[in-house]
């Protein structure tokens, strides 16, 4: 029996796992965030008006907002990338374990329900989030344009007017009050099916695949994969399941912009957007960011296995008893 005043062998794991992926989180956005900007903003320009590509688009931001205007809406994402990534690594945990009764025999339906799982608890922190950090990415892509405010829905119009919005940045607190006051808690759930619909694949592709690259590397002694496999496994699974699933990444952030530059459109849900998008910019639109989305996904989660490999809240744990 344990002792009564110390966590439980079960609790001193989740706490582990919660900091593991906390930890994991703020060092992987910290990294990639710039990337992810460019990737916003290439998705939601119409043809390549204003960007050639990624690395075009960090020099026009860099030249035009600064340093720190690649880094536009991280802050949204670094106090929420915390419980996002707890909650994905935890539920994922919780449903391998209510499904998988010999764990050491791999099933690839129970991997892909317990993916599942994980891809559907952790929306509930992913969607605002995404929300306010596309509205904050994409203001420096818009104040260069002429702004399409016939297209705007009128809460989208209500954080930052006409040209005003040029010299009053919008910020993440404004855009939540507003959001809140014009259309309620649903303002901040807007693009949830699109969400769901991208991250539910994302967790059935990534995690039996990362489960079974990384099996190629246990050793028969430690029962581990080493630091190099779990990291290049981390990678090679989420920039395959990051490239897969782009077109519903592409879907999402149209839906989930709310202010549209001059001649965009506004749309009424996923499937609206996707007959749009389609016969207004062809196919090859719905993979737009997705070499930006692969160098994103792909070290985030390759940071995130290494966390884990070195036990970092395991550290913290015995650090603080």
């Amino acid at each position: 029996a344990s002792v009564p005043h110390k966590m439980s062998g079960q609790d001193l794991s989740i706490a582990a796992k919660l900091i593991n992926g906390g930890v994991a989180g703020l060092v992987g956005v910290t990294c990639v965030f710039p990337i992810d900007l460019a990737k916003t903003r290439l998705q939601n320009q119409r043809g390549r008006d204003t960007y050639g590509g990624m690395l075009d688009c960090l020099a026009k931001t860099a030249r035009a907002e600064g340093f720190f205007g690649m880094y536009r809406g991280a802050a949204v994402n670094l106090a929420l990338v915390t419980p996002e990534k707890a909650i994905k690594l935890a539920a994922n945990d919780f449903f391998r374990q209510l499904l998988m009764e010999d764990r050491m025999q791999r099933d690839l339906k129970m991997e892909m329900l317990a993916g599942c799982g994980a891809g559907m608890c952790q929306v509930v922190v992913t969607c605002p989030m995404e929300m306010l950090k596309i509205q904050l990415q994409d203001a420096g892509r818009l104040a260069g344009h002429p702004q399409g405010l016939a297209a705007d829905p009128p809460s989208s119009r209500s954080y930052s007017t006409g040209s005003a919005s040029t010299h009053k940045r919008p910020s993440a607190t404004l855009i939540t009050r507003e959001l809140l006051r014009t259309q309620g808690l649903a303002g901040l759930y807007k693009g949830l099916g699109a969400t769901l619909l991208r991250d539910i694949p994302f967790s059935v592709i990534y995690f039996p695949l990362f489960a079974n690259l990384n099996n190629l590397g246990v050793d028969e002694l430690s029962g581990k994969a080493s630091f190099a496999h779990s990291f290049v496994s981390g990678c090679a699974a989420g920039s395959v399941a990051a490239v897969a699933v782009t077109p519903l990444d592409v879907l999402k952030t149209r839906i989930q912009t709310l202010k549209k530059g001059l001649g965009e459109d506004s749309y009424s849900g996923t499937a609206d957007c996707a007959r749009k998008l389609w016969t207004q910019e062809g196919p090859a639109a719905l993979m737009k960011g997705a070499g930006c989305r692969a160098l994103v996904v792909a070290p985030l989660f390759g940071i995130a296995q290494g966390v884990y490999f070195l036990g970092i809240g395991e550290r913290v744990l015995q650090w603080l008893e």
